[in-house]
């Protein structure tokens, strides 16, 4: 019985994530941006918008301060500039890098967390049928299987991370991972099987806040909904309602772990010198330190323009899958 919320949690979760990955592809490269990385590639990557030629700042008049030689740091570029950018320089199918490894974090990470959720929810119900559940009980299910379905994807989610940050490296920096597989015994291999766990706590973190936020404020928005509108309501435009509100509220809780976690995942760590972070906190202080604090929601249109779908995605393709398999 308790393995059908897994199953219908799972199909939803893989085609919500396939079918969002080039939104979450574009999110990870912004979170990145600004990160300052070794010379040599921030020279030769973060600065082509700025065609001066070698020495043509001198040519300004002296009375200026030094100050003003320095031109100013181009514009960040949004999700579309990002997308196109991509696709200008790494080709459609860029946008799909790391693809395997998002059906492989689904399928461990969500299916886990949603089938969790709805056993817990049921366990916990007074009627033992998942109905009825008061807010901070839907929230605590959600921190509970968000965290177990974290601690069992994490290692697909350094990979994909990985991956989607690949294209941005100069070619004989990157990484080159032929697949999800091949990416978990590299790192495996050269960093150690504890590297497929680097960033974990933040994951179980995220996982924690997005889980907690998107189910239980789905729940509780569909139950509105009906409780105003009737039972008759259950159908697309509700879902749909519903999951929108849940993909707010979980892109605005959890967007300032996720750019933690793309960073710490992401980081390298050179045999024999100190890691650019020593940890999440590490990391989110001197991200604060450099960037300030609007660092924290880098790339949150991406964000809620990725858990927006995904979450309405995700959601009506349950619905549709529940009702399919309901006579199972």
């Amino acid at each position: 019985m308790g393995l059908k919320g897994f199953v219908e949690g799972g199909i939803a979760s893989i085609v919500a994530g396939c079918s969002t990955h080039p939104l979450d592809l574009i999110k990870v490269r912004m979170q990145l941006q600004g990160e300052t990385l070794s010379p040599a590639v921030t020279a030769a990557q973060l600065r082509p918008a700025l065609a001066f030629p070698s020495g043509g700042a001198v040519a300004l008049p002296h009375h200026h301060h030094h100050h003003h030689l320095l031109p100013p740091p181009p514009r960040k570029p949004g999700p579309i500039a990002v997308g196109a950018q991509i696709l200008r320089s790494e080709g459609p199918a860029a946008l799909f890098s790391g693809v395997s490894a998002t059906v492989l974090r689904q399928t461990l990470y969500s299916t886990t967390r949603m089938g969790l959720y709805d056993v817990l929810k049921k366990k916990w119900s007074p009627g033992g049928d998942g109905a009825a559940l008061p807010l901070h009980r839907k929230i605590a299910a959600g921190l509970v299987a968000g965290a177990v379905g974290a601690a069992v994807g994490n290692p697909a989610d350094v990979a994909m991370v990985r991956m989607q940050a690949d294209g941005r490296l100069p070619a004989a920096e990157r990484r080159n991972y032929r697949g999800v597989g091949d990416a978990i015994a590299r790192m495996a291999r050269s960093e150690g099987v504890a590297s497929l766990w680097r960033g974990s706590a933040l994951t179980v973190n995220r996982a924690m806040i997005v889980t907690a936020s998107q189910l239980a404020t789905y729940d509780q928005a569909k139950e509105a909904i009906l409780a105003r509108r009737g039972p008759g309501a259950d159908g697309l435009g509700t879902h749909v309602a519903a999951s929108f509100a849940a993909g707010l509220v979980a892109a605005a809780a959890s967007n300032p772990v996720d750019v933690v976690k793309t960073r710490v995942m992401n980081m390298r760590v050179e045999k024999g010198a100190a890691p650019p972070y020593a940890g999440a906190l590490d990391c989110a202080l001197k991200t604060v330190r450099a960037e300030g604090v609007t660092a924290l929601y880098k790339g949150f249109i991406p964000t809620v323009s990725r858990q927006g779908p995904f979450t309405v995605v995700l959601f009506v393709t349950l619905e549709q899958v529940r009702n399919l398999l309901k006579d199972f």
